[in-house]
């Protein structure tokens, strides 16, 4: 058998601009980054699972390596702005605690790359491997914002590393299978409320809310907040798997699932904790209350969560109208469901250290577009797509 030549396809760099909504809310694709192709972007991922430009199309894919007929490669780096800005629409301060602002945008510039290699074996077989970013986000408000309590910055980054076969039983039908090693980090920090931590210190120590201690706790505690930081990694494995079909010469549909992936994170919680002053008199008592607060509260320690990351399925279709024009269209759900909650342990076995509810829904997400070859040299795409909030 002669080697197979390698061939490099494309080495695209991608910009997408992205808005979601305000703090607190999911937006569409909740964090899942659907930028994993540089030919796709520019059909907006229509295509999907019937995709075969290059060597990319496995991720959405694996029976599209069928359609390799040598080996190439193929890689982006996308460029994605989002835009997240919260609106106050009449929010009150909690206690003696400044209310703070609405926290600027939240977004940033983040880069997104991904490259895949394709390599035919034989007449049936095909090897493909890819690494990519299938989840990620990054948001980060001002300190002082009104929201300090809920998040501060958001950063959850995962590397996948995609090795996949296909095979071809006949000349029409392709069916792949892969396995997925993928890695998460994440980083979650937030304001805590340090003032209503020692006040409520005070009232289960003795010190009676209204009583004359206790006002003057509150007196000399304004504004207090401590900064608390969470950190953890882990690393899992998945499957896919997927079915191309040539159903004429010109139209081919093509399916695929990907399978949750199921994470048990590990890492630590940090806390940066203000020390209480106020009159001669009281000191000691704020003393006493806030080493209370450090030692069985607001502690440095391991922690632990339980976060199953959602299962993909795409059917898409394929067809070339004629030698300029070629249409496409895709539906994808993303089984959001899996995330009802984020709770992270802690370790020495006191119990939750804090549990945000997400109650994430199934999503849905329906894509189509068109190529239009204008040259031999030149090919513009088009498409639209819409993308549920979960």
């Amino acid at each position: 058998m002669t080697p197979p030549t390698f061939r490099p396809r494309r080495i695209a760099v991608a910009v997408a601009a992205a808005c979601a909504l305000a703090a607190g809310q999911a937006y569409g694709a909740a964090f899942a980054l659907q930028e994993n192709s540089g030919s796709g972007l520019g059909n907006a991922f229509a295509a999907g699972a019937a995709a075969t430009e290059d060597a990319s199309s496995m991720w959405s894919n694996p029976a599209t390596l069928s359609k390799r007929g040598s080996m190439e490669a193929a890689a982006a780096l996308h460029l994605v702005t989002p835009s997240i800005k919260f609106h106050d629409s009449g929010s009150v301060a909690a206690g003696n605690q400044p209310l703070g602002g609405t926290g600027g945008d939240a977004g940033g510039l983040n880069f997104v790359p991904n490259m895949y290699v394709a390599v035919p074996i034989n007449r049936q077989w095909t090897f493909g491997l890819g690494v990519n970013a299938p989840f990620g986000l990054v948001t980060e408000y001002d300190g002082s914002w009104l929201g300090r309590y809920q998040a501060v910055k958001s950063e959850v980054k995962t590397i996948n590393v995609n090795p996949a076969f296909s095979f071809k039983p006949t000349d029409n039908v392709a069916i792949g299978f892969g396995v997925n090693w993928q890695r998460i980090e994440a980083e979650f920090t937030n304001k805590v409320n340090y003032s209503g931590a020692l006040l409520q210190a005070a009232a289960l120590n003795g010190i009676a809310p209204g009583s004359p201690t206790y006002n003057a706790i509150a007196a000399s505690t304004p504004g207090l907040d401590s900064s608390a930081k969470v950190e953890g990694d882990d690393d899992a494995w998945g499957w896919n798997i997927g079915i191309l079909v040539d159903v004429t010469k010109n139209t081919r549909i093509g399916a695929s699932y990907r399978s949750e992936i199921e994470y048990d994170v590990n890492g630590n919680a940090s806390f940066d904790n203000p020390t209480p002053v106020g009159p001669p008199a009281l000191q000691p008592t704020l003393d006493r209350l806030s080493a209370g607060v450090n030692s069985q509260r607001l502690y440095n320690g391991g922690v632990k969560s339980d976060i199953t990351l959602p299962a993909i399925v795409n059917v898409s279709v394929f067809h070339q109208l004629n030698d300029r024009w070629d249409l496409m269209a895709d539906v994808q759900w993303t089984g959001w469901s899996s995330i009802s909650e984020l709770n992270f342990v802690r370790t020495d076995g006191t119990g939750s250290l804090s549990n945000t509810p997400e109650n994430f829904d199934d999503a849905w997400r329906i894509a189509v577009g068109a190529n239009y070859r204008h040259t031999d040299r030149w090919m513009f795409r088009g498409g639209i797509a819409f993308d549920q909030t979960p």
